[in-house]
């Protein structure tokens, strides 16, 4: 099949029978029933519609040689740096249509980080059952066209220690049984984007490991509906709003929701696993997930600060200060830290890396750290300049409940009303939009924390950045040691682990 609508990805999620999802304590059999997750499987299914959709059509499809059938690019392997850049161009044009996170890029990004990694296991060490196993899942998942959540993020427990010293056993996910016919796992992940509303769930593990973390060393794939999967759902600032039936205040369209996923004592059958005890590797797989994670935020964050600077203007606009000069430059400065973002992103993508013979184009890790760095810091600048001039209405306005009070409707259009041409319901429909785009989780506190912290990317930069070339071209200016051999590479970098 290779593509699904949108609406044969809400059917597919509905029946289930294993898994318990639990919204603030209370179970969840249907997502589509439940108002707080209802926005959530409205985003994932915006991801299958923009395959049928005029306006997204070429950027969502992507032709797959596994399957030799056009595919939704959500579960494309990546062919060459003009697919790197349909990924960010792609985010940034959902990101119009939703105005929150579409959950579906941390799936993406497993796929093509476990593409790279089994397939260099096999060419170093000659263990190509990973790779065939992982292909066979490629085109399972190709053909069904499955909505994917990638799981990373261990609870960790104590942060000082490795897995292997944790005093709790389960704070990284570990295999605890290993039988014939696959492996039982335990332990949890964290802060997983739209876990609850997916089809399958891709684990990875988080960090580098030691040979006593052998048991943690472990990747596989199962669906979310397997016995033993418990899924929590973590809760947002304003989330309570979306349960009281309104249509202004909560923003109910589309939305985003992370979970804490539990594995007790989950079975995983041999087919379903790509990475099995094998520590050494545990690293690579982190180092090449991350880049490409902190690429893709070029997209969905320049994207999500387009709504927020044409919601900025609007209200400009509705007050009639949108020329004034301090108000122009602060717009203006809007529009850089927006577009700064989008061209680091672009550039992560054009000089991307081909790490195998047979494609494996993975990004320029250098500069994906750095545009995930900028991503730490500008969304909340964006931020701060949009609520500057928004005003403080932003964080005290009237419900939409009370503008639809017979009572109070002719009060709240007298005295909310700006420029005449637009009328009160307007602007509060616009301060709604900016507080709950600008304020979101989706916005800010994943911009820091989502695909690790700021220090994980200045630890990154540092390691490739070549500090001793760069003083060698200083030195030879200087006439300190003259005629030092420059290499053919303009950029002073070093190659990576993983290029290594």
């Amino acid at each position: 099949m290779g593509l699904r609508t949108g609406e044969q990805y809400v059917e597919g999620i509905r029946n289930r029978k294993y898994v318990k999802v639990y919204v603030m304590g209370k179970p969840v059999n249907d997502a589509m029933a439940s108002p707080f997750l209802k926005p959530s499987v409205l985003a994932f299914k915006a991801t299958f519609d923009a395959a049928f959709q005029e306006d997204t059509k070429k950027l969502a499809r992507a032709y797959s040689p596994y399957i030799n059938e056009e595919v939704n690019r959500f579960n494309h392997i990546h062919q060459g740096p003009e697919d790197l850049v349909a990924k960010v161009k792609l985010l940034r044009r959902l990101s119009h249509k939703v105005g929150a996170c579409f959950q579906r890029c941390v799936g993406w990004d497993a796929l093509n980080t476990l593409y790279i990694i089994t397939s260099k296991i096999a060419e170093r060490e000659g263990k190509g059952v990973y790779r065939d196993r992982f292909i066979n899942y490629l085109k399972y998942v190709q053909k069904n066209d499955l909505a994917l959540a990638g799981a990373m993020t261990d609870v960790k427990g104590v942060r000082t220690l490795r897995p292997s010293e944790q005093p709790n056993p389960d704070a990284y996910v570990r295999v605890v049984e290993e039988r014939d016919d696959g492996i039982v796992v335990r332990g949890a992940k964290a802060n997983i984007t739209g876990v609850a509303v997916v089809d399958e769930v891709i684990v990875m593990p988080t960090r580098a490991m030691t040979e006593k973390d052998t048991r943690y060393a472990i990747s596989f794939a199962i669906p979310l509906d397997t016995p033993g999967v418990t899924v929590v759902v973590g809760r947002q600032l304003n989330d309570a709003r979306r349960l009281e039936g309104g249509e202004i205040d909560g923003l109910p369209y589309m939305f985003n929701h992370e979970g804490l996923v539990i594995f007790n004592d989950v079975f995983v059958p041999w087919d379903r696993v790509f990475l099995y005890l094998d520590w050494a590797w545990a690293g690579a797989l982190v180092e090449v997930f991350s880049a490409y994670h902190r690429q893709g935020y070029a997209g969905c964050k320049s994207g999500l600060g387009d709504v927020i600077i044409g919601t900025t203007y609007d209200l400009a606009r509705q007050l009639g200060i949108q020329d004034r000069p301090h108000v122009q430059s602060k717009l203006t400065e809007m529009v850089f830290l927006n577009e700064t973002m989008y061209s680091a992103g672009l550039t992560a993508s054009w000089e991307g890396i081909k790490l195998l013979s047979d494609g494996g184009w993975w990004v320029n890790p250098m500069y994906a750290n750095v545009t995930k760095h900028l991503v730490t810091r500008f969304p909340y600048e964006i931020a701060r300049l949009a609520h500057d001039i928004a005003g403080g209405l932003l964080g005290t306005a009237p419900s939409e409940f009370d503008l639809k009070n017979p009572e109070l409707r002719p009060l709240i259009e007298k005295y909310l009303q700006g420029v005449p041409e637009f009328t009160a319901e307007d602007r509060l429909r616009m301060l709604r939009l900016l507080e709950n785009v600008s304020i979101s989780a989706g916005y800010l506190i994943e911009s820091i924390h989502g695909a690790g912290s700021p220090e994980a990317q200045r630890i990154s930069m540092a390691r490739l950045y070549d500090f001793q070339l760069a003083e060698n071209i200083a030195k030879n200016l200087a006439r300190i040691r003259v005629n030092i051999r420059l290499p053919e590479k303009v950029e002073p970098h070093r190659r990576s682990d993983v290029e290594g």
